[in-house]
């Protein structure tokens, strides 16, 4: 009996070794734990959304600006207009002085007796001779004073005419350089609200680790992208050939792009304008499906039209050229790599 129970507890003691055992090789269990590096991925996160309200920012300056020119074509047309309405007013009233002068003249003759009619020549007439040679007179004069009163008719008719033009005129060029001055004031306080995002953008960035910084590097993709033959292809091209150069604010020329201002030039080496910003841009040629995109194309970023933000050229059915943003050069990549907002798709030619 001793020894049974010496080995019922020695099972027992077994049991509970064991047991303690696997309780203390078992793996202990997960505790959540915040990622190695959050606060930089964190920062990067905030710095890509600065940017991405500076670039809205920076488009819609762009855009009050395309609207500006606008205008300020619009006043120079109605000025043009009014200087035109307002000469030609002046030559219909001097037109008008004239033959209403010659239409005075005939009618004070004819109350002088210049004027008779023809049966009264007939019965005061000397001879039948008399009789032809005063009828022809009469008829010369009846042709004569027709005439003055049609271009009396025709000058006055004018010169109202004109006068309605240069009103017109008038009204169109003091609403252009109405709207020319508030968009001038929407401007400066659009340029203002850049400026304090691009110092924000700038000091977000500065405040970047080294690891998130190096994620700005992209290496020059080399492969060769063609477009259809004439401007499309000559737009991907000179694109391309930008590859490398620095994002700015309101950049249109090599060295230094925003997204539209990249765009805007690439088309411009093809011969084509497109308007300064994004949003305007997309106003330009017909739609085409995201999976119909051929080289050439643009593409388009936002929630909806109005909400337009950054624009793209399309190299290839999946990829694109374009200025990013601040801190990262023009470079190729994916189409959903230029934003994960991609709206739509313009083809400018073609």
């Amino acid at each position: 009996m001793a020894s049974q129970r010496l080995k019922r507890g020695m099972r027992g003691a077994l049991t509970a070794s064991a047991i303690i055992a696997m309780v203390s090789t078992a793996p202990a269990p997960a505790i959540a734990q915040p990622p190695t590096g959050s606060t930089e991925s964190d920062a990067l996160k905030k710095y890509n959304e600065l940017n991405k309200q500076a670039a809205i920012v920076n488009d819609d300056l762009n855009k009050a600006k395309d609207d500006k020119d606008a205008k300020q074509a619009e006043l120079d047309k109605a000025t043009a207009d009014l200087a035109a309405a307002n000469q030609a007013k002046q030559a219909a009233a001097a037109t008008e002085e004239q033959f209403r002068g010659q239409v005075e003249d005939l009618s004070s003759a004819s109350f002088r007796g210049a004027r008779f009619n023809k049966l009264s020549a007939l019965l005061t007439g000397t001879s039948a001779q008399d009789f032809l040679d005063r009828s022809s007179a009469l008829n010369i004069l009846a042709t004569d004073n027709n005439k003055a009163l049609s271009e009396l008719h025709k000058a006055v008719t004018t010169a109202a005419e004109a006068a309605t033009k240069a009103e017109d005129a008038q009204k169109r060029a003091t609403e252009a350089r109405d709207a020319a001055a508030k968009l001038q004031t929407e401007i400066e306080n659009r340029a203002k609200d850049l400026q304090k995002q691009i110092n924000e953008v700038k000091a977000a960035k500065n405040r970047l680790s080294a690891a998130d910084q190096a994620t700005f590097n992209v290496a020059k993709d080399t492969g060769k992208y063609f477009g259809p033959p004439g401007a499309a292809n000559t737009a991907v091209q000179a694109a391309l050939s930008r590859q490398g150069d620095t994002y700015v604010w309101g950049g249109t020329s090599p060295g230094g792009f925003d997204c539209s201002g990249l765009t805007l030039w690439a088309y411009k080496q093809a011969g084509v304008t497109l308007p300064r910003s994004s949003k305007q841009q997309y106003t330009v040629g017909k739609s085409v499906p995201l999976n119909a995109l051929q080289a050439g194309d643009l593409v388009f970023y936002g929630a909806s039209a109005g909400s337009i933000h950054h624009v793209a050229l399309a190299i290839g059915p999946d990829k694109i050229v374009h200025a990013s943003t601040f801190g990262k050069p023009v470079a190729v990549t994916t189409v959903r790599g230029g934003g994960s907002d991609v709206f739509g798709a313009k083809r400018v030619v073609g």
